[in-house]
């Protein structure tokens, strides 16, 4: 059985102030265009957040969608980008930041032009942008559902190390899936040592590098454990490369992550369910296109998911095609959008 993070995301979209820019419905016979902002269009969670975006927008009908993004992780390219993107999506953007910091101020001149913005993803968001409405997980959250896992494989009074890396330390939304996990792992294993976080690097090859000298200064590591997705990715390659003893996990669904949990390389690895994200975000755009209907204000807090043994060849068939990754995501996209009222949080406690 799958095993998720509680979703907090209140489906009904109730006529609250929302972000700005809601304004009446659109009147032309021309559908109202909308667009998305990812993050790259190279990494697998980034453009599942795009897919999930399409998916949505689709379900909702009666709209026209413009995605884009930067090739690679690039906040001033982002900045461009969505520049170009506000001179047609006149009805609402969602922006998946890599820097929050960043696109800060070109979001807030996008909100001063009546365009409403939408922050999907990306940790936090940054003051002075103008943006109310953010769809995120709580990585905290996140971070203590994998803790969870590893201490589940340890003895209580356990002794010894713990390595943590994260391959984009000081994004929020790692950052806090570190401190999730350091927190729950002192609770848990109170006389274990944790290590870190330490930098491994967001590019696939000296991240890769990275973990195998962790693995070579560590042989005595009870575990090496990611915040990200590359992570995922290699410490699945690492283990499998030195037949390793100690635990290994991290943050991805990547087909090179599912496989290294079917093969017991990783004990387990969490999805931040990006296409679901991507997928709620596209159809409160859509909707608020065609109706006006007033975007809620505050912090969606979207599911998490725990893949290990018990569930990694259901979600690899999950994710065998964007059709598969719709029919398993529309269940929880129908009951997040309708009546099913979950907790909205206030946007300054996202964590």
């Amino acid at each position: 059985m799958v095993r998720a993070v509680r979703a907090f995301l209140p489906a009904v979209l109730l006529a609250v102030a929302g972000v700005s820019g809601c304004g009446a419905a659109k009147t032309s016979d021309d559908p109202p265009t909308i667009g998305f902002l990812a993050q790259n269009n190279s990494r697998d969670f980034s453009k599942e957040m795009s897919e999930g975006f399409r998916a949505g927008v689709s379900i909702a009908g009666g709209v026209r969608a413009e995605i884009t993004g930067p090739d690679t992780h690039d906040g001033l390219k982002q900045v461009e980008l969505l520049k170009d993107l506000a001179t047609r999506a006149k009805a609402g953007i969602g922006v998946s930041a890599v820097a929050p910091e960043i696109v800060a101020e070109p979001m807030a001149q996008v909100i001063g032009e009546g365009i409403p913005v939408m922050a999907v993803a990306g940790g936090q968001v940054a003051p002075g942008s103008g943006v109310k409405l953010m769809i995120e997980n709580d990585g905290f959250e996140l971070g203590t559902l994998l803790a969870d896992a590893a201490a589940d494989r340890l003895p209580a009074d356990t002794t010894g190390k713990i390595v943590i890396g994260s391959n984009s330390p000081a994004m929020p939304a790692l950052d806090q899936r570190v401190l999730g996990m350091r927190a729950r792992l002192a609770e848990r294993l109170p006389k274990l040592q944790v290590i870190g976080p330490l930098d491994t690097g967001r590019d696939l090859t000296t991240n890769l590098a990275t973990w195998q000298r962790l693995a070579d200064a560590n042989p005595d590591a009870l575990a090496l454990l990611g915040a990200g997705d590359v992570d995922a990715i290699n410490l699945a390659a690492v283990h499998a490369e030195k037949n390793a003893k100690w635990l290994a996990a991290a943050f991805s669904i990547d087909p090179k992550a599912l496989q290294g949990v079917k093969e017991g390389h990783l004990f387990a690895t969490i999805s931040a369910e990006h296409f679901l994200k991507g997928a709620v975000a596209g159809w409160m755009l859509a909707q608020h296109a065609k109706s006006g209907r007033a975007l809620p204000e505050g912090w969606f807090v979207a599911p998490g998911l725990l893949v290990q043994a018990s569930n990694v060849d259901e979600i690899i068939g999950r994710q065998a095609s964007e059709a598969t990754r719709l029919e398993a995501a529309r269940p929880q996209i129908d009951a997040l959008t309708t009546n099913s009222m979950k907790y909205l949080r206030p946007l300054d406690q996202a964590r």
